[in-house]
């Protein structure tokens, strides 16, 4: 007789494969169309509100993987927290200025020079827009939710407004101001750059020692010696105003067989050893107070280069006497300035030397190294040369060297409130807290921010001119300009005069004659993003300042948090954030930085091409994001595995719900079976658990958690032993119904807890339990942690239970090793307990074949059985009984039943109610 038809299989059409990259954009339309984020949002109204602000990337080119790690650990909290008692709105955005836009329109051959600023600016709006879609796409296709209709964009006329607004308030409070002193300048870029601009790379350069006469040695020098200077950068030479000693520092003239040279005492030694001196001695030693305005002679010109004292100069390295160029470098202009040095920079905006440099003019800066180098040879000034590679400011996007350069600029004076921002940065909650130690420090030792670009495509500087030059910012004035900006947007300013950008009938004691002019630098980017406090958070009604967190990478520490935290506590006197989270950086499998030109990019549309996005989330979770994680084939391989277990056990869950209706089936705890109840137990740890790390954004403990209960507590051990009653049970019996009940509401639990990461698959779970009340887990909460009824003990009587179960199964599978049985149902176990607690466990839980999947075992007091383990000693044989047909087991009843011979007692008593009732 065929008695496969009367058991109860599972049965479900949810797949076995998750086949996500066909399926998951079939949802993300979906949601769309149900429009689910708005819908969460009515949801969530009225509940506290949880605000993470989005750090807007750059609009230009597609996603990598930074972005898709940053994206989605934001959904991770958004969705999360608005299934946990919150409002959680969420809007991205995007950083739209700059000189990137402007490079790739000219690689695209526009012309920059055939049309007027307005025009250009137009074209840099609208490949910047057509970023942002790309951009918005690709993100989307990840699985984040967020208000992606309606983005903040920095080009924004409302954001711009704001911004000039943000620009004003810090002017009235004298934090703005106009000055000439040497700034980082990007020749590749031709504008300034501010610090958060630059990195740094190696670079070989000349190390060069250059010797300046004494031309005026009072009553400390003899007059026959010279001053002997150390640098790096032999173009500055040109520029060469004075050389700067330490008060305190000891020198010495030495008499060497090149001549009298003065260094510091402390540095002779490898100074002798460079220079290569012979019949070295010691002339006289002074303080460095003492040579305070002596005079040397400039090594290449007729000039005067003047002996100054300043706090910078140390013996770390070089020869102790610091070559000072006050265009060119921010303490030599400092210590310039104190000796009422000109500010002497004869480089142009292209790095190219002007007349101001005799001799070096057309020259770019890099290029006039070799010729400054033959110059001071041929004048006998260079007294060694040798090449050294070191770590050198780049800028960050051209990837080409910086130089210091003297020009005017516009400053904002971190340092008149650099004590709030010091406070501020104390009450803030940092995620890691090595960021407020990072953030501090950068704060503490920053004097001015460089606010102005020689660019064209960015918010103009807001600041008018008077005839006689002097800047004009005034309530009045910024006021008009916000009105305009909000109204026509910033190209306005390019597209009219400064007299019909002014409010009407406007008059300045700067201008009696009724003429004005405007600034023509725009504003940093990170002025931009950095008012987003203010575009955004005050702009946008369902978001509040201070936002609850900011979360970008570890490199924002000098930009987007730095900039924000500025200009926030300048005009409102408070962070924007209450906390910061930040992450590392993805590199590849090996550890190294990705890199087109080594070909170990991994991209995000890769993956979700070949996996899913499903897959790239998981792997997000599954790593330490506070540090650089790492990425490769293998490692999504590793995690598609992991995947693979979580859905699997999904399948198996609801397979054998097909016949459950919660409803009318459900048992109430009481009534459930002990173990039952042991497991809803461990899923309640779990919640708390997940729940926990989610609030503390440790988001590896809860993939952990999940894997570990789905792997161990549910496959290895629960769903295994639960077979032989949900299949073979009659449909109704109270013990399987029991097992239904906590299959039920662990399916529930498992799907709320991983929807903010396996977001698509969560969903199409979902979709497969029966009698849920909303069609989107996303519109439901996270599950809460329950008492169990009667479950006083369970959890140590069953965790040790666990503990001597793997004792049974080792056991067991040596025996299939010996071929003393095939399957472990074949087998009859004798087992005698180690000790009284071991012993009085096995003998007060029922049906301990079941449970260790055995047919039948028998317990022993005394003896000596075949092998002992931790906490029993075991004897696995073969059980002498005919296998029941239906159920596999190995049974003394089969052959009981005359209609039924083939069948244990239990199976033909389940198939004879099965044909009764059908």
């Amino acid at each position: 007789m065929e008695y496969k038809q009367t058991l109860l299989m599972p049965k479900t059409e949810f797949p076995m494969r998750g086949n996500l990259p066909n399926k998951e954009p079939k949802m993300q339309e979906e949601w769309d169309e149900a429009n689910l984020y708005q819908a969460v949002q009515e949801r969530t109204a009225g509940r506290p509100l949880f605000v993470l602000h989005d750090g807007p990337p750059y609009a230009n080119g597609d996603l990598h993987m930074g972005h898709a790690l940053n994206k989605v650990l934001k959904d991770f909290i958004v969705k999360f927290k608005s299934m946990s008692g919150f409002q959680a709105p969420y809007v991205p955005g995007w950083d739209t200025h700059g000189l990137p836009i402007e490079n790739a329109l000219q690689k695209k051959k526009v012309d920059r020079k055939k049309m007027t600023p307005a025009e250009f600016r137009q074209k840099c709006a609208d490949y910047a827009l057509k970023q942002v879609d790309n951009q918005r796409t690709q993100f989307k296709q990840l699985g984040v939710r967020g208000d992606w209709e309606n983005p903040y964009v920095t080009l924004d006329k409302k954001y711009e407004a704001n911004q000039i607004k943000v620009f004003g308030e810090m002017a009235k409070k004298g934090y703005i101001y106009k000055g000439l002193k040497p700034v980082y300048w990007s020749p590749s870029s031709e504008s300034a750059l501010a610090e958060a601009e630059i990195e740094y790379q190696d670079k070989r350069s000349a190390s060069i020692y250059v010797s300046f006469k004494v031309k005026e040695a009072g009553d400390l020098l003899a007059g026959d010696e010279k001053f002997l200077i150390w640098t790096t950068t032999p173009w500055t030479i040109p520029s060469n105003l004075a050389i700067a000693l330490h008060a305190d520092l000891t020198y010495v003239v030495l008499q060497t067989n090149k001549g009298k040279f003065i260094v510091a005492e402390d540095l002779v030694e490898a100074v002798q050893e460079d220079l290569a001196w012979e019949d070295v001695t010691q002339v006289k030693s002074f303080k460095g107070h003492e040579a305070e305005h002596l005079v040397a002679t400039h090594p290449i010109y007729d000039r005067d280069s003047l002996i100054i004292l300043g706090e910078h100069v140390t013996t770390d390295g070089g020869t102790g006497l610091v070559h000072t160029a006050p265009g060119h470098g921010e303490e030599d202009f400092i210590v310039g300035k104190q000796y009422g040095l000109d500010v002497l920079c004869p480089v142009d905006e292209k790095g190219v030397f002007t007349d101001e440099a005799p001799g070096f003019e057309g020259l770019f800066y890099d290029a006039a190294n070799k010729a400054v180098t033959e110059k001071l040879s041929e004048n006998g000034a260079l007294e060694h040369m040798s090449f050294i590679t070191h770590s050198y400011p780049h800028d960050w996007r051209t990837k080409k060297p910086v130089i210091y350069r003297a020009t005017n600029q516009w400053f904002a004076s971190i340092k008149d409130f650099r004590a709030e921002i010091l406070s501020e940065i104390n009450r803030i909650k940092w995620v890691p807290k090595w960021g407020e130690t990072r953030l501090f420090n950068m704060v503490r030792d920053r004097e001015d921010w460089c606010i102005s670009r020689q660019r064209i495509w960015g918010v103009p500087i807001p600041v008018f001119y008077g005839e006689d030059r002097t800047p004009i910012i005034t309530d009045e004035t910024i006021a008009h300009v916000a009105h305009l900006f909000r109204e026509h947007g910033s190209n306005i300013w390019f597209e009219k005069e400064a007299k019909d950008l002014l409010p009407e009938g406007f008059t300045s004691e700067h201008s009696p004659g009724g003429t004005f002019t405007k600034e023509t630098d725009i504003m940093d980017v990170w002025f931009d993003s950095g008012s987003s406090h203010q575009g955004v958070l005050e702009e946008r009604p369902e978001l509040r300042r201070p936002a609850d967190l900011y979360l970008e990478g570890s490199d924002q520490y000098r930009g987007w948090f730095n900039s924000s935290l500025s200009t926030s506590v300048a005009v409102t006197g408070k962070s924007p954030y209450e906390g910061i989270l930040s992450h590392g950086f993805a590199l590849d499998g090996q550890g190294r930085k990705m890199s087109k030109s080594i070909g170990n990019v991994v991209l995000p549309s890769k993956i979700m091409k070949q996996y899913g996005a499903d897959i790239l989330r998981l792997w997000v979770a599954s790593v330490d994001y506070q540090s650089d994680v790492r990425v490769s084939d293998d490692i999504i391989k590793q995690t598609s595995e992991g995947y693979r277990k979580i859905r699997n056990t999904f399948r198996f869950l609801l397979g054998n719900l097909h016949d459950f209706n919660p409803n009318q089936d459900a048992v109430s705890d009481e009534n459930l079976h002990e173990v039952d109840r042991y497991i809803l137990v461990k899923l309640q740890n779990v919640i708390s658990d997940v729940t926990t790390a989610y609030e503390n954004y440790e988001f590896s403990t809860v993939y952990n958690k999940v894997h570990q209960f789905v792997s161990q507590e549910l496959s290895a051990f629960y769903l295994d032993f639960a077979k032989d009653i949900l299949y073979i049970d009659a449909e109704d019996a109270p013990r399987r119904r029991s097992i239904q009940t906590v299959y039920y509401e662990t399916v529930i639990a498992l799907t709320k807890l991983i929807t903010p990461i396996l977001t698509h698959t969560a969903e199409e779970v979902w979709s497969y339990i029966p009698a849920v009340d909303q069609k989107y887990v996303q519109l439901t909460d996270m599950p809460k942690v329950r008492q169990i009824a009667a479950s006083e003990g369970l959890l140590e009587k069953w965790d040790h239970f666990v503990e001597v179960r793997d004792d049974i199964l080792k056991a067991l599978e040596e025996a299939r090793a010996n071929k003393a049985i095939g399957k472990s149902l074949e087998a009859s176990l004798t087992i005698k307990a180690l000790d009284q607690k071991t012993h009085a466990l096995l003998k007060d839980i029922d049906r301990l074949d079941q449970l260790f999947i055995a047919s039948h075992v028998e317990l022993v007091t005394t003896g000596h059985l075949a092998k002992a383990y931790d906490y029993v000693e075991v004897t696995v044989e073969k059980y002498d009984a005919e296998k029941c047909e239906r159920c596999w087991v190995a049974d003394k009843t089969v052959g009981n039943d005359e209609t039924h011979p083939g069948l244990c007692q239990r199976c033909a008593t389940v198939v004879k109610k099965h044909y009764q009732d059908s």
